[in-house]
């Protein structure tokens, strides 16, 4: 009898450990038929402020989710670019915001970030954004503050919009989007994005190593934590995948090693020039190319390109917002006009350089249904976040730059083969 007993134990073990694996495998879990995806960017958070500040929320999300080493931006590595290349899933070049400010010959127009009517004109926006495909196959999305949610990009909002509001509290926008997320079933947005213009102001301000970056930071963890505590509490919260991202980072620079485009150029040989620190294009008057060329790149720490000979690297030229001649300095270097000269004592931070240089890198961070847990993701253009959004909302995705299987180990095996 006690022998048959062990038998039946042992014909019973493989099957126990099976039915405990099911259930403590982050990999194998069940996975919702319905998710939702909530994305959260910082502007301008670097890829390594949680090293340098206190972010036990941030630190929580990789532990029970997934970490990149380092979220790669586009070319150039400036704000609105790059949160519409976030959202379309393609470079700069290919979705027409080449820059926080361009001309358009072919509109006569001029896009400028403060300027409202630009901002809100489809007609500045090419590619799709994730939105507008989740809207055009019947998922209902809301947007707070992302760069492009604004117009109706081929003829589409988000269901829920707003318009830009800097003195909005930042309190008050965790409470709007957990107002979002307890709509009614039929009206709750599947996608949200949602937007902070922090650090990047006082990385800009102060430079990104300092004090106040660093308290800024460990307070924009406390409003993450705030949000998550909240996002507990609803009834759909194991369907909902958080992301935490930005656009760029920010490097450190100072007073003394400033280019000035009076030392080597004349203004009366210019047309046009657009850009702010470090990221510059100009369009030459006729006869005068050479010598601005010339010139500028005389200059050991400026990279100086025409449109046509950018490196392929950069995915940057083709457009015809894209300035006759480029120009961005070496990390750490500024360039400015001596109008607007810089004391030697100066310290602050600026991006735009390119985007191999690591403190230009942001972050990505995510959790939820669709992740795995643990997992630590390597280095990553940030054009592949389109199609991983694709991805867990079931959407079939626009053409993009972006490819899934850059990203498709974050997820769960299971939603690779989940129809």
């Amino acid at each position: 009898m006690k022998n048959r007993y062990l038998l039946n134990l042992l014909l019973l073990l493989p099957m126990l450990f099976i039915i405990v694996s099911c259930t403590s495998n982050p990999y194998i879990r069940k996975i919702p038929k319905e998710q939702y995806v909530v994305m959260l960017s910082l502007d301008g958070f670097r890829w390594d402020y949680s090293q340098l500040a206190d972010t036990p929320n941030l630190e929580s999300i990789a532990r029970d989710g997934v970490k990149m080493e380092s979220l790669q931006p586009s070319f150039p590595s400036k704000t609105f670019p790059n949160h519409y290349s976030i959202a379309t899933g393609l470079y700069p070049d290919n979705h027409g915001i080449v820059q926080n400010s361009f001309y358009d010959p072919e509109l006569d127009r001029y896009y400028k970030t403060g300027d409202r009517q630009a901002v809100e004109d489809q007609a500045f926006y090419e590619g799709e954004p994730i939105w507008v495909t989740a809207e055009n196959q019947g998922l209902t999305t809301a947007s707070f503050f992302w760069v492009g949610s604004e117009a109706p990009v081929q003829g589409v909002y988000p269901s829920q919009w707003k318009r830009y509001d800097h003195e909005f509290s930042y309190e008050a926008r965790v409470d709007s989007v957990i107002g979002w997320l307890n709509l009614p079933e039929k009206e709750r947005p599947r996608l949200i994005t949602w937007y902070y213009p922090e650090p990047d102001g006082v990385g800009h301000h102060y430079s990104p190593e300092s004090q106040e970056v660093k308290n800024m930071v460990e307070y924009l963890d406390s409003l993450i934590g705030d949000f998550l505590t909240k996002l507990e509490a609803l009834t759909i919260a194991d369907q909902i995948n958080v992301i935490v991202t930005s656009d760029h980072g920010m490097a450190r620079i100072s007073g003394d090693k400033v280019i000035y485009f009076d030392d080597y150029i004349e203004t009366a040989w210019l047309d046009t020039a657009l850009g702010s620190n470090p990221f510059w294009m100009f369009d030459p008057k006729e006869g005068y190319k050479d010598s601005v060329l010339l010139n500028l790149q005389s200059h050991p720490h400026l990279h100086v390109w025409e449109k046509d000979s950018i490196p392929e690297h950069l995915h940057y030229g083709s457009n015809q917002r894209v300035m006759e001649i480029v120009a961005v300095p070496d990390i750490n270097w500024s360039i400015a006009w001596r109008a607007e000269e810089v004391p030697t004592d100066y310290v602050g931070g600026a991006h735009g350089y390119e985007p191999q240089y690591k403190d230009m890198h942001g972050i990505f961070y995510a959790k939820g249904p669709a992740f795995k847990e643990g997992y630590i993701q390597a280095t990553t253009e940030n054009v592949n976040i389109y199609p991983l959004l694709a991805k867990i909302l079931g959407l079939e995705p626009a053409e993009t730059d972006g490819k899934l299987e850059n990203v498709q180990h974050m997820i769960v095996p299971r939603m690779l083969s989940t129809e």
